[in-house]
């Protein structure tokens, strides 16, 4: 379905916000890669552009509390509004209680924006409603239309801090199994706060090509944890020569520490072929493919999506003449067992292919290293991904951790015996992590767990291993979870 935004009459950062808005609910995109492409088409730069841009994520960070607000202005259930006209209300709802703006313009050029879109009774109901909603301020909405904290603390922090109350309950037992019960009372506030911040930009240079004072000399701060990370305060990180050249890249530094975390594990015996299993889009491949040749070692990176597969090959494009093998998608099963199975084969050489990690087309034992970044629902990064929040559902969970046992069994089996598997997943929840984890070890008999946590050195609050958790409240990482796994 097109947007029936119109820039005839609206204001267009206004505009701009709603198309995204619009094409997040009807066609499941995402924010982060419609956004950029919606400016460019409308011209937007700029102050314009940052203000789209923090209409657009802060308004889907606070759909959960927006809406309850709403519907405490209407006369009808949220589902009788028209969609377009509730995106607009949403907008409208975020400019009153959640940004700089002057009550008057956010009501009028909302009403601008529906009457646009939609008809002037709508643009009638619209004024009506914001004119409700601007008479208390946020704090005071929260206190109207949000349960008892006492009698419902999850339903309150729901509601207050714009989650999914399953995403609350997770991320709270989670915090519980990690940190304890007291501290997980205190944390999980933090936590739905750090979610609902506007995250910064960590950029990674690929090792061997790129050094991080190449950064910190074009404005960059060096990293807290990661020795090849910087933060970028602000600006365009492509408009960066490092970045745009390949010797660099934006990857969030949680995604780092873990990549590192299996590249520093302790191997007896060879460490030559290294295996990243479901590695797009390629911030993993890209660094573990650095490390990987810096010790004369191969890595090959699967993953089963083609188009994924090339995202990977583009990641890894600045190590020019080490990449070897045509395009991602045409590579096939017989290469791949050419190349893991014969002992002679050239060392120092990345390989990408697009595979089944489940229906592995490599051989058993064949690898030292292999990472294993499953596909998982993600709650680790809504910080970076509003919209995913109200896009998952407890469904989800069934069908991911079907996947993530099957992949973690095909990892272990990919393995030789004294080599390492890193199972991680960008999400707390227990039953992605340390549930998956817990099952597949107990149904074998060749696995030992290895403490992850002195290969994150210098990293604080690791909790008792011997898996890792990190937090955006504590680390300023996104969630990533990490457990290393020897063959044993």
């Amino acid at each position: 379905m097109a947007p029936r935004t119109s820039t005839s009459t609206a204001d267009p950062a206004r505009s701009a916000a709603l198309e995204v808005l619009e094409a997040v609910r009807t066609r499941d995109a995402y924010a982060n890669l419609l956004l950029p492409r919606v400016l460019r088409e409308r011209g937007l730069t700029g102050r314009d552009a940052a203000f789209t841009t923090e209409l657009c994520y802060g308004t889907l960070r606070g759909l959960g509390t927006y809406d309850a607000i709403i519907a405490a202005c209407v006369d009808r259930e949220l589902d009788a509004v028209d969609p377009v006209v509730l995106d607009a209300l949403r907008l409208g709802t975020h400019q009153l209680l959640a940004m700089d703006v002057p009550p008057h313009a956010a009501v009028s050029t909302t009403v601008d924006l529906v009457r646009a879109v939609s008809n002037e009774g709508a643009s009638r109901f619209a004024n009506a409603i914001l004119r409700r909603v601007g008479q208390g301020d946020l704090q005071a909405w929260i206190n109207r239309v949000a349960p008892n904290p006492q009698e419902d603390p999850e339903g309150f922090l729901a509601v207050s801090r714009s989650h999914p109350r399953w995403i609350v309950s997770a991320l709270w037992d989670s915090l519980q199994a990690h940190r304890g019960a007291q501290r997980a009372h205190g944390d999980v506030g933090e936590l739905l706060d750090a979610d609902n911040a506007r995250p910064g930009v960590t950029l990674v240079t690929r090792p061997g090509l790129a050094q991080v004072e190449e950064l910190t000399d074009l404005g960059a701060l060096a990293a807290r944890y990661s020795p090849y990370a910087a933060y970028l305060a602000g600006g365009d990180p492509g408009a960066l020569a490092p970045v745009r050249q390949g010797r660099a890249g934006v990857q969030d530094e949680g995604s780092q520490l873990v990549a590192m975390a299996l590249a520093a594990a302790p191997l007896e015996g060879r460490d030559e072929r290294w295996l990243d299993m479901c590695a797009g889009p390629g911030g993993k491949a890209a660094l573990l493919a650095g490390l990987a040749l810096e010790r004369g070692a191969s890595l090959l990176a699967n993953e089963i999506a083609p188009h994924r597969a090339e995202l990977v090959r583009r990641a890894l494009r600045g190590y020019g003449e080490r990449l070897v093998g045509t395009d991602a998608a045409e590579e096939n099963a017989a290469d791949v067992k050419t190349h893991a199975d014969d002992s002679e084969a050239a060392h120092g050489t990345l390989q990408v292919i697009a595979a089944d990690g489940i229906r592995a087309p490599w051989q058993p034992g064949s690898f030292d290293r292999v990472m294993l970044d499953a596909p998982c629902t993600g709650l680790g990064a809504l910080r970076r991904r509003p919209e995913s929040r109200w896009r998952r559902t407890p469904d989800d969970l069934e069908r991911l951790t079907r996947v993530q046992r099957r992949l973690l069994s095909s990892a272990l089996d990919s393995v030789r015996p004294g080599g390492l598997v890193a199972y991680v997943t960008c999400s707390p929840h227990l039953e992605e992590t340390r549930d998956v984890v817990r099952q597949v070890v107990k149904a074998r008999r060749d696995v030992e767990r290895v403490d992850a946590r002195p290969y994150l050195p210098g990293v604080p609050d690791l909790g008792g291993g011997p898996d890792v958790q990190l937090w955006p409240h504590l680390h300023g990482t996104d969630a990533m979870y990490l457990a290393l796994l020897r063959r044993s």
